[in-house]
């Protein structure tokens, strides 16, 4: 997401109170911490939306900005492959691919691109009310956030909206739902302006865990907006890449428990 709201900024309050509410029985959430292992470089120049790994490697960003927005490949060491510029009236958003598709979403223009995700060319828009936060494919359907505390179920050819639930933690909604990574039925969300990332159980919406990613070093110019945003997968591994906007570092990662660390 490319600026701050209220609503994201009194989710962070929320998280960091602990808040809870006679609904939240159920298993224990558990409290995880980003592990660096190793540091790689990045493009500073990137107004980071949304982070994406291929089954060979290679790693596809997404970035924002009216007239500045594009979507490029990249190897892990930050040899750029290719890059396509989206239109200079969108404000591009997050990303997500699905086999020989990808697609990019616009912030406030209702418009999902879909491009070949090898040569990134377009292919086709999709259309969809309301604001383009970030993006996932799960299974037959993409899961797609608007910043809001709900989560939108669509159709991953049309984009037609099936369903919305909302994402709980202790029972209470969880607002500023931002970059997306879908990994087998868990959807990984950070927090817009924060350094939390929620695990989600993408069946029922809970929060399954709160994952903490203030350890990692944000090297970016001073600028309020350059918070982390960027979360990938990387297939056949339990590991992670996370990053932010305009920082000149992207971090692989794994998730550990807090406890088990001490």
């Amino acid at each position: 997401m490319g600026r701050f709201t209220v609503a994201a900024v009194c989710s962070a309050i929320v998280l960091l109170a602990g808040c809870s509410s006679p609904e939240s029985a159920g298993p224990e959430i558990q409290r995880l911490t980003a592990h660096v292992e190793q540091r790689l470089p990045f493009d500073s120049a990137s107004f980071t939306q949304g982070l994406e790994v291929a089954e060979d490697g290679t790693i596809y960003v997404g970035t924002g900005q009216e007239g500045e927005s594009r979507l490029y490949t990249r190897t892990p060491d930050g040899e750029e492959l290719r890059s396509v510029a989206l239109d200079p009236e969108f404000f591009g958003e997050g990303i997500t691919r699905i086999d020989d598709i990808l697609w990019q979403l616009t912030w406030q223009d209702g418009t999902a691109i879909r491009r070949d995700a090898t040569t990134l060319e377009e292919t086709g828009r999709a259309y969809y009310d309301g604001e383009g936060w970030g993006i996932c494919a799960r299974g037959n359907e993409v899961i797609f956030s608007d910043g809001t505390a709900q989560l939108r179920r669509m159709d991953p050819d049309t984009f037609e909206e099936r369903e919305r639930f909302t994402v709980t933690l202790d029972g209470q909604p969880v607002t500023g739902l931002n970059e997306l990574e879908c990994v087998g039925d868990e959807v990984y969300a950070n927090i817009f302006t924060t350094t939390n990332i929620m695990r989600i159980d993408a069946r029922s919406g809970k929060v399954t865990a709160v994952i903490d990613a203030s350890g990692l070093p944000n090297n970016a110019e001073p600028d309020p907006n350059n918070v982390l945003n960027g979360i990938a997968h990387i297939p056949g591994t339990e590991e992670f890449y996370l990053t932010g906007k305009r920082w000149p570092d992207m971090y692989r990662v794994t998730f550990q428990d807090e406890d088990a660390a001490k």
